[in-house]
């Protein structure tokens, strides 16, 4: 069971493993490609114990959630799974309590999208960043966006500022940790400069489409965005700035910044009558050649660490070195059972925070409180 599969890489996949397993046969079940869609699903099977729903791809922030409802199977004992050779991150996020409950399956970390035409040297630090936004003013553009509409997008632009500059939203034990000058810094920066136009107007608007179109057509000196941009830059017709732009890692305080770290993992179903070939399935897709064919038909970033130096691969993905450095600088989102109310509390604070709508250390006060509500 998977969300819609846009980067066309499960039928191929399914076949492959059911020519060579006959006995063990895997059928895809597509949902929409939405992720609140997505998830309401899973619940709704889950609650209503449906042993159809073998395996379940959960996006990193529902692992929490769905481990404490006791709605995967823990991965150890006869269902250990060998991660020795997957990015630390990766399995951090599918796991729960010190138990894995998941198989990391595609990993996922904001760049820096840059017109290297405007900009040789990318900025390493977040001051070098700003600076650079005379450049942009000077050729009437924007400078610089992320996703700052009030949506999950927001929880994540949100966290990496908060993050990178020294605060934490939820401490190990999901606790709210985010009333701190360190927090406030971070979201005052996006305030701060939203409000003195280095990130345009029309960016509190913006989802991750909206802002690869603004930066495809020549509108953006900078993008914070996934890596899914950068074959799309490179290829669509409408791009003015196929061979203007690069990437680099997200800018921090003195190096690379705290990215939040995107991606899915697949887990076995608690009420699944075919635990035992689930689990060969999800050993499958940890295989070199499995990750490989994920990375090249669909540009998912591989969760097994040796793929970001495999010059084959790098030549025809030059972004992977970078995301290998965002990912492994990456901050996961709040781990919590509550993740809903909790990315709900975020958005809402940060986004009338950089509006102007409350002073920013009061919106990191309501952010505390709210996500202390919603862990009960």
């Amino acid at each position: 069971m998977t969300g819609k599969d846009n980067s066309n890489v499960w039928s191929a996949t399914i076949e492959k493993w059911n020519a060579a397993h006959p006995n063990e046969k895997v059928t895809l079940k597509e949902q929409s490609d939405q992720a609140d869609q997505q998830h309401d699903d899973i619940v709704q099977h889950m609650q209503a114990k449906d042993p159809s729903y073998d395996i379940v791809t959960t996006d990193v922030v529902w692992t929490a959630e769905f481990a404490a409802k006791g709605w995967l199977v823990p991965l150890k004992d006869k269902f250990a799974l060998d991660t020795s050779k997957l990015l630390k991150p990766t399995v951090a996020a599918a796991t729960y309590n010190g138990t894995l409950y998941a198989a990391p399956f595609a990993s996922d970390g904001g760049m820096l999208y840059y017109r290297k035409d405007l900009v040789p040297t990318p900025p390493k630090t977040l001051d070098e960043m700003w600076g650079m936004c005379s450049i942009a003013k000077k050729k009437n553009m924007g400078c610089y966006a992320g996703q700052f509409a009030k949506y999950e997008g927001l929880t994540v632009n949100a966290a990496e500022a908060i993050n990178t500059a020294g605060g934490k939203i939820v401490d190990d034990q999901g606790k709210p940790t985010v009333d701190s000058p360190e927090s406030v810094k971070g979201l005052q920066m996006l305030a701060d400069h939203y409000k003195n136009g280095d990130i345009p107007k029309e960016a509190i608007t913006f989802q991750e489409e909206q802002g690869r179109q603004a930066f495809e057509s020549g509108k953006l000196l900078f993008l914070r965005n996934w890596p899914y941009v950068y074959n799309l830059a490179k290829t669509d017709g409408s791009s003015v700035v196929k061979d203007k732009f690069a990437v680099a890692p997200l800018p921090g305080v003195s190096g690379p910044g705290a990215s939040s770290l995107g991606g899915h993992s697949e887990g076995i179903g608690a009420y699944s009558k075919h635990k035992a070939t689930a689990f060969d399935f999800l050993k499958f897709i940890e295989e070199d050649a499995q990750q490989k064919f994920f990375m090249e038909k669909g540009s998912l970033a591989p969760v097994v660490a040796s793929m970001y130096d495999d010059p084959a691969l790098v030549a025809k993905a030059p972004y992977l070195p970078t995301l290998k450095t965002s990912i492994e600088n990456a901050v996961p989102r709040p781990v919590t059972p509550f993740y809903p109310a909790v990315t709900t509390a975020i958005e809402d604070n940060a986004y009338a925070a950089m509006k102007g709508d409350k002073p920013v250390d009061q919106a990191i006060k309501d952010m505390q409180s709210a996500i202390a509500s919603a862990s009960h």
